[in-house]
């Protein structure tokens, strides 16, 4: 069974070795292939709550490896939180998954992306697309008291295969009404809508099956999406994106972006 206990770390002052170094204070592994941790945050680091920055460790080579990270705590937390999955033979995440309190990461301190609300035209409802790890964006839009006041409702979509992947998830959601910052202000607006495709669970099926029939209108008691009241934002693979677009496409939303805002972003960052 895995420890899913929070590891403290007594050193979080540690003297930095890395370029743009910034200490380890606790991490917590989920599954076998997930795992969250958290790191000091830089004084001089300002950001929008769903951006990401790169973060990585000192390769073989002696050059940096870094790779894009959404930072899942909101732009108000004293330390940055990252939710990841384990690669095994990934370049990165094959060492990453190792680090412990005290251990030293990369973070350039950079953040950018697409996953903000200034990126959206004023609207009435939300909607947070995610698989996997692509919910770390929106745990931070998720305990961001902006996010409540813009929007009316959110719903947070996610999907995974196992119900042991989504914990983080819904720790982090079942856990928002007793957090004494925003507490009051999430009180009955945010939806939760959790999905396996393989584990049997409550809610069944990808999320672009939901949507295509409606099932998450009924389940919630919503209203299908109108461009008038409905914004969105994606997060998760290639093709995933490429569907959720398609279909939010004929509810008559638009992509929009920091210079331009519309009806949905995706973060295209992290696909390839």
């Amino acid at each position: 069974m895995n420890d899913t206990r929070p590891v403290k770390s007594d050193s979080a002052k540690a003297v930095p070795t890395l370029p743009d170094a910034q200490t380890v204070t606790s991490v917590r592994h989920w599954t076998d292939r997930l795992f969250s941790f958290r790191v000091t945050r830089p004084r001089s680091l300002r950001f929008r709550s769903g951006e990401f920055v790169m973060i990585g460790l000192m390769g073989d080579t002696g050059k940096p490896l870094l790779r894009a990270y959404s930072i899942a705590s909101p732009a108000w937390d004293e330390e940055l939180e990252f939710y990841s999955i384990k690669v095994p033979d990934g370049p990165l995440t094959s060492r990453l998954q190792h680090i412990r309190p005290g251990d030293q990461i990369i973070l350039r301190p950079k953040p950018v992306g697409t996953l903000v609300l200034d990126a959206l035209l004023p609207g009435k409802r939300l909607w947070l697309f995610a698989t996997g790890t692509g919910i770390a964006p929106f745990a931070s839009l998720m305990r961001d008291p902006d996010t409540y006041e813009r929007y009316d409702e959110v719903i947070m979509m996610h999907t995974c295969r196992d119900l042991a992947e989504l914990d983080y998830g819904r720790e982090l959601v079942e856990g928002l009404p007793d957090d004494p910052l925003i507490g009051e202000i999430v009180a009955g607006k945010l939806r939760y809508y959790p999905t396996t495709t393989r584990e049997q669970s409550p809610f069944m099926g990808r999320i672009t099956d939901n949507l295509r029939t409606g099932k998450v209108f009924a389940d919630l008691g919503l209203p299908p999406m109108s461009p008038e009241t409905d914004r969105g934002m994606v997060c998760g693979s290639l093709q995933f994106n490429k569907d959720i677009m398609a279909i939010l496409e004929t509810f008559g939303l638009r992509e929009g972006a920091n210079s331009e805002p519309r009806e949905y972003v995706v973060e295209k960052a992290f696909v390839g």
